[in-house]
């Protein structure tokens, strides 16, 4: 994989590669989207260091990852919203979805959708709270601002692990290894963040 897309890293084409994998996990969580991110910015990095010529550029990489996170995001929540009470029924049978749905609006009502942003980093949690904010009908405003600020810092941190792994350890299988390793943990973190029990409001 790593020589595939370090050949693609050096087309435009990965914009487009990346995009569709970024929107569509969010729809199918186990897509690599965050893998496909850091060996891109890897492999950039490494064809920097050695002055191959390039036309991709980190910068316009993590904006195009922001950019398809956060249209994702309103894909889901759009489809959500309008899901009616098929989609209600769906959520009510699962308790996770019925959790974070709970959780997701405590947090955007009293202005703190810290939530949000922690969800984008774990497993699937992109997915829950995108569908969590449509299918309880939260307004656009309360939800969006959110969503690109998780976008632009699970970007953000995707890239930057691709480009320090790529300036210290060069475009290496080990390399890569490392950056998604450092990517999973932060999935791990927000992942046990997301499960700790809201605590009670004091009266």
């Amino acid at each position: 994989m790593l020589e595939s897309v370090g050949w693609l890293a050096g087309s435009p084409w990965i914009y487009a590669a990346v995009a569709v994998s970024v929107v569509l996990d969010v729809f199918v969580p186990v897509l690599p989207s965050g893998v496909l991110v850091i060996t891109a910015a890897t492999a950039v990095t490494a064809a920097t260091a050695t002055a191959t010529p390039g036309s991709v550029s980190l910068v316009t990489l993590a904006l195009c990852a922001a950019s398809a996170s956060v249209l994702g995001d309103l894909v889901a929540y759009r489809l959500a919203w309008r899901g009616g009470a098929r989609l209600d029924r769906a959520i009510a049978r699962s308790r996770r979805l019925t959790t974070a749905q709970e959780r997701l609006g405590t947090a955007l009502g009293r202005g703190g959708g810290a939530l949000v942003i922690i969800a984008r980093f774990a497993p699937a949690g992109r997915s829950v709270v995108s569908l969590g904010a449509g299918a309880a009908r939260r307004r656009a405003r309360e939800f969006v601002p959110w969503s690109v600020l998780a976008g632009v810092a699970w970007a953000s941190y995707s890239v930057g692990l691709g480009y320090f792994g790529g300036q210290w350890l060069g475009a290496t299988w080990f390399s890569a290894a490392v950056s998604v390793l450092a990517l999973f943990l932060a999935g791990s973190l927000a992942a046990y963040v997301m499960r700790r029990p809201t605590p009670a409001p004091a009266s």
